[in-house]
């Protein structure tokens, strides 16, 4: 599973040059995307007049298909206004534009998800557009034109320090997710310090499958309380083996039913080798 600084480093180029506010409210999608599940990588951010008149071209004066109808000073992307994003895929190199993907298995399309995010921190999404629909584009425009902004206007105070207060809001409520999983990351690496010191014994991996099934109830049992999320009506695919391990073992009652982030939790339990299955006598 990437981390959030490896996420967050995959998209550090592109937003370079961007208005700050638009930085930060990039920066959180980026983060309340992760807290979701939904791992995102900027694709697009500043776009010179010389790189949008080149990409103007494509499909009409150079070979291609047409990507654009803005020409040079015609897209917010100009004025550092705007990004593009891409869902960024488990391997960490890879990603995908696919709108009805559901990789973390809660019924909402993972692309929605991004918006439904984007629009709360302020942003406008191009595939709400009328004609010419740009499904990867959002954009900030603080209630400017691109005729006002060719002419040098600029954002004003007071409709920065709005989005500001949205943002920064918005930011908290990740920071306290992410914390929350942090201190559940924690919990697991106890658990895999104390698994480590154990010898093969059968008598000791029987002693050791009993109370690691108490710590790891009492880990679950916590992310129950801490999470509050939605519960899933479906196991996410990428958690199947991980559950269906714990629950052999004894240590869930149900497979179903379960939070995303309990379901992130027996998963990380299962990689790191702390699913010890019952050992029957011999």
């Amino acid at each position: 599973m990437l981390t959030l600084d490896q996420v967050k480093s995959k998209s550090s180029a592109r937003l370079i040059g961007l208005h700050p506010i638009v930085l930060a409210a990039a920066t959180v999608l980026i983060e309340r995307c992760y807290a979701r599940g939904v791992p995102i990588v900027i694709t697009q951010g500043l776009r010179t007049i010389a790189e949008q008149d080149a990409l103007y071209a494509q499909g009409r004066a150079k070979p291609g298909s047409i990507v654009t109808n803005a020409k040079g000073g015609y897209s917010y992307h100009n004025f550092g206004l705007a990004v593009d994003f891409a869902l960024l895929l488990p391997n960490g190199s890879s990603v995908s534009w696919d709108m009805n993907r559901d990789y973390n298995g809660n019924n909402i399309k993972d692309w929605i998800e991004v918006v439904e995010e984007a629009k709360k921190l302020g942003f406008d999404w191009g595939g709400d557009w009328t004609s010419f629909k740009d499904y990867p584009h959002f954009q900030m425009v603080f209630g400017l034109t691109l005729t006002q902004l060719r002419a040098g206007s600029k954002p004003s105070e007071t409709a920065m320090a709005k989005a500001s207060a949205i943002i920064d809001r918005l930011k908290g409520e990740a920071e306290e997710d992410m914390s929350r999983i942090a201190e559940l990351e924690e919990q697991v690496k106890e658990l895999a310090k104390v698994v480590s010191g154990l010898t093969n014994s059968k008598d000791v991996l029987k002693q050791a499958a009993t109370e690691q099934g108490l710590s790891i109830a009492k880990v679950l049992c916590r992310v129950d309380k801490l999470e509050g999320k939605a519960r899933l009506t479906e196991i996410p695919a990428w958690a199947n083996d991980a559950v269906q391990a714990a629950f052999d073992a004894g240590l869930i009652d149900t497979p179903t039913g379960g939070s995303l982030d309990f379901y992130r939790v027996i998963t990380v339990l299962a990689r790191a080798g702390l699913l010890i299955t019952r050992l029957e006598d011999k």
